[in-house]
């Protein structure tokens, strides 16, 4: 129900995930990342509590498919479609047995994707393609990612969520943006969302660190 991408930069140090799906504030369940440890995704039927568990393996010292492998008897893991990415491993990706509908998944050098319930199995790999060409922040090339996987296809049926989220080397997300139920259209809905984000994401970083620094938010009652 699901088609995911994620990715580092290893010029800003950023990780970052982008995913749609049918489902109701899919981000809200299935992407997670972390400041100098890397991000990781959970779905088809989600257990929310694999892409912190994850992470947490990672930090420990475990490479992505060392992390992945540390699941393997969870219960039911082989209902899950899982990715975990790090900062200088290559990424790894986990489809069990179990998981629903058409199944794909492409890696590259930075970036891993992966689907189920896919219209094509053409669209992790015009995802991953549209990563690698793109230019920009993380946060543009993950959404040019998830724009081409949506145009190759995306889930076999309607989708109605998507997110967006890039942490850098702050203990917090410096992007993080999510259509949780739109009746059409969510990918491109939240890509709108990213462009008016954009110009502002340094502004918000100086706010939280030195707020006499801060840039005025430009609204009524703050000049």
């Amino acid at each position: 129900m699901t088609f995911s991408i994620i990715a580092r930069c290893p010029a800003s140090g950023q990780f970052g995930a982008a995913v749609s799906s049918s489902s109701p504030a899919v981000a809200a369940r299935c992407i997670r990342a972390r400041a100098r440890v890397g991000a990781a995704v959970s779905q088809n039927i989600t257990d929310p509590a694999l892409g912190p568990a994850i992470l947490d393996a990672m930090a420990a010292g475990r490479t992505p498919a060392q992390a992945l492998a540390s699941l393997s008897d969870r219960p039911h893991i082989s209902y899950r479609q899982l990715m975990a990415l790090d900062a200088s491993h290559a990424p790894a990706v986990f489809t069990g047995s179990d998981a629903l509908g058409r199944l794909a998944s492409a890696q590259g050098e930075h970036a891993s994707c992966a689907g189920n319930m896919l219209a094509t199995l053409d669209v992790p790999a015009a995802m991953l393609s549209a990563f690698e060409r793109a230019q920009g922040s993380l946060a543009e090339r993950l959404m040019q990612a998830l724009l081409a996987g949506q145009a190759a296809g995306g889930e076999e049926g309607p989708v109605h969520s998507a997110g967006l989220l890039v942490y850098g080397d702050l203990d917090w997300p410096i992007v993080d943006l999510r259509m949780d139920w739109v009746e059409s259209c969510p990918v491109e809905t939240l890509y709108e969302a990213w462009k008016v984000y954009e110009p502002q994401v340094q502004d918000y970083i100086t706010r939280a660190a030195d707020p006499r620094a801060a840039p005025s938010f430009g609204v009524p009652g703050n000049p």
